[in-house]
């Protein structure tokens, strides 16, 4: 009994021990939490959208000026690359009366067919199938159209770091400007 006892605590041990070191091992790549979403740095696309990047290629969610949205396929350098087989669908604005995007090729992009309504902070669900039988991806943030006060880019692409941009809904510390502009919002990890 004893011996079994000792083995116990030494698997205890070991299994402890391996937890320090899988912890120190992520502090160290600046993640201290287990999970496979890495926290990259704030960046907006080539045309100053959001860039997903729960995706492969990565894509760029822009809002254009006549309220329409626009994506397209980033590659490695964030320069625009020929779509695949993606299928993308949006659901936005009014939770009671939202707006449902469907999107056509353009050019390398894909446009959408209709427009957002008036308004310039609404929740917003992308919804994104890399191919016929891929798992559907969603991304939900809140697309908040205002302009960023420190930065070039409209609040939903916004790179500036006001808070850290960590993941979390802590972070406003501007003028009641929503920040959870990378997607985090409502992901679950």
């Amino acid at each position: 009994m004893k011996r079994t006892m000792n083995k116990i605590a030494a698997y205890a041990a070991c299994f402890a021990l391996a937890c320090t070191v899988t912890s120190l091992q992520a502090a160290e790549k600046g993640h201290g939490h287990d999970n496979d979403h890495d926290h990259e740095e704030a960046m907006a696309g080539p045309n100053g959208g959001k860039v997903i990047t729960s995706v492969e290629p990565h894509l760029e969610f822009f809002v254009t000026k006549d309220r329409k949205v626009q994506i397209t396929a980033l590659g490695e350098d964030l320069k625009p690359i020929a779509l695949e087989e993606q299928s993308i669908r949006v659901i936005g604005g009014s939770r009671s009366n939202p707006t449902r995007l469907s999107f056509a090729k353009q050019g390398q992009s894909l446009i959408s067919d209709k427009a957002f309504p008036a308004g310039n902070d609404f929740p917003v669900v992308v919804q994104i199938k890399s191919s016929a039988n891929a798992k559907t991806i969603m991304e939900k943030f809140n697309l908040n159209l205002s302009k960023c006060p420190t930065c070039e880019y409209k609040e939903y692409a916004c790179t500036c770091d006001h808070g850290g941009h960590d993941g979390h809904d802590d972070h406003d510390d501007h003028d009641d400007h929503d920040h959870d502009d990378h997607g985090h919002k409502g992901h679950k990890h």
